[in-house]
């Protein structure tokens, strides 16, 4: 699967699952594990981590973008991971927080009566349904030449699809039929009586290979000692939200908005956090994202907040929230942050320069679409990483700043780590080098270092660091911008170097009169020509 960075840990999962669940309160949290040896132990902890549904995904299904190597010699059959992960939740009492799911392949209805004898309640299809849809299982989904027309944007090729929703309504009706047949031999009525009942599943006599015989399957099967059923009601939820500071506080606080009667509020909402109060900011970001879209002017709603910001602080914060926080915060800073302006500075009284000290943890604005984010000190690892649209302002960061960003602007207003800009597919950064080292600690795999000399740039730049010392009244940028032209030199410019070649074509169709969308797709197309 492809690499989270906001997870490195069960620690992380957890606090994702968090996030999500402030995101949207009415949403189930999906978590999919790769059916392995050890997975019961790792559904566990994702089932105190606070997730609704587990899907114990096999290693047979289509995966028609992934690696050959993936296809052939990663994962299990999903009966074996589904098995261990349903017992080893009932061994440790949590069977009944989690719904079970699974997929890989699932090709009839005796495989979903297998899956629920074995634990699940939730049963996944995708590659017989795509086969009934025309997929020809060609395993080029990542390369835009799907010969059905499915997975495609290649308008050729799409004329060619044929398929019918009501071959895949066929299909899945075929399939509750032998289920229920099955059902109806087994003397089940439904399936919440079936799930876990594994001693309704027998070992075949006949075996295809001699060496089916030495595998041993007696952990599938149940006996009197070990029942694996199950029974009762659900237990009550892990994550609790009613006593968050968004449910407390900033709901109640910003009620005209929120119900209508007004679009925004003059009088900002005061606001003590601790590290504790992990998500802040992101119910009340959903609750405006439900009523008003991204409709909202800049800073209708504003937060004055004070004191050590917890986990994803900021999170996914939507146009027209700005929050201000006066102290430090921890990972996942203005994580997803979605059109909405956070500003975080040290206390005035701090005996410390900003310039020089860490204030924002790692994975500050991960995955950041909109909006603004200063940053008034240090920021940690992976600063911007997966940024693809929004402006944010630190004075310094750790190692693989701009990892991935492919979108937006930054501005680093001091040293770097190392791996800067590694996987940097779009947007453009200027970073302060007044030694000139930023070379050294630089991925150039994918980017080139410029002088900041175009006169579009100059501009830019100037405009932003304005805003960040309105916003902020950061000393080392009030220093830069007294003396702009005297400092210019010590910026450089950081771009990827398709996203160069993508402006150079984009600008020379619109200069021919194209206008700008489709200048763009022409610029899209002729550089998928040339490589």
């Amino acid at each position: 699967p492809p690499p989270h960075h906001d997870i490195y840990s069960i620690e992380d999962l957890a606090q994702l699952i968090y996030d999500l669940k402030n995101a949207n309160r009415d949403a189930r949290i999906s978590v999919k594990l790769v059916s392995e040896s050890g997975v019961g132990t790792i559904a566990s902890g994702v089932a105190k981590a606070g997730a609704d549904v587990i899907l114990i995904s096999g290693y047979d299904g289509g995966t028609g973008a992934a690696p050959i190597s993936s296809i052939h010699h990663a994962g299990l059959p999903w009966e074996l991971g589904l098995s261990e992960a349903h017992r080893c939740l009932l061994e440790n009492g949590l069977r009944d927080r989690v719904i079970l799911e699974t997929d890989g392949k699932l090709m009839s209805g005796r495989d979903v009566a297998v899956a629920a004898l074995l634990g699940a309640q939730e049963f996944g299809f995708a590659t017989a349904p795509l086969v009934c849809e025309g997929c020809m299982m060609m395993r080029v989904c990542s390369k835009d030449t799907c010969p059905a027309g499915i997975a495609t944007q290649n308008e050729v090729l799409r004329k060619r699809f044929s398929g019918k929703p009501e071959y895949v309504m066929r299909f899945m009706k075929f399939i509750a039929q032998q289920f229920r047949e099955i059902m109806a031999t087994l003397g089940y009525r439904t399936v919440d009586e079936m799930v876990g009942q594994s001693g309704c599943l027998a070992r075949k006599a006949d075996h295809v290979s001699s060496r089916a015989d030495r595998i041993d399957l007696s952990g599938l099967f149940a006996d009197d000692k070990n029942p694996v059923h199950i029974s009762g009601e659900p237990g009550e939820p892990f994550i609790r939200l009613e006593k968050t500071k968004d449910m407390t506080k900033l709901l109640p606080e910003f009620d005209a908005v929120l119900s209508g009667k007004a679009r925004r509020q003059d009088a900002p909402v005061h606001v003590s956090v601790s590290s504790t109060d992990r998500s802040f900011g992101a119910i009340l970001g959903s609750e405006v994202t439900k009523r008003y879209r991204n409709t909202l002017d800049e800073d209708a709603l504003r937060i004055e907040a004070d004191g050590g910001g917890g986990q994803s602080f900021g999170a996914f914060l939507p146009k027209g929230v700005t929050i201000r926080l006066t102290g430090d915060t921890n990972d996942g800073f203005g994580k997803g942050l979605s059109g909405g302006k956070l500003v975080l500075v040290p206390p005035k009284n701090a005996h410390f320069s900003a310039h020089e000290n860490m204030i924002a943890g790692n994975v500050a604005l991960y995955g950041a679409t909109a909006g603004k984010a200063y940053i008034c000190g240090i920021a940690g690892e992976r600063f911007c990483v997966r940024n693809s649209g929004a402006t944010a302002v630190c004075e310094g960061c750790g190692d693989h700043g701009l990892e991935y960003m492919t979108g937006g602007r930054a501005v680093i207003l001091g040293s770097t780590g190392k791996n800067l800009a590694a996987g940097m597919s779009g947007g453009i950064a200027y970073v302060y080098d007044a030694d000139h080292t930023l070379y050294l600690r630089t991925n150039k795999d994918m980017v080139t270092l410029d002088e900041v000399r175009e006169k579009y740039d100059i501009e830019e730049l100037r405009r932003i660091l304005e805003d960040y010392v309105k916003e902020t009244d950061s000393d080392f940028a009030k220093a830069i911008l007294s003396d702009y032209t005297e400092e210019l030199p010590k910026f450089k410019k950081v771009i990827p170097n398709d996203y160069r070649r993508m402006l150079e074509l984009t600008g020379r169709f619109e200069e021919q009169g194209v206008p700008h969308e489709q200048a763009v797709k022409e610029a899209f197309e002729r550089m998928s020509q040339n490589g």
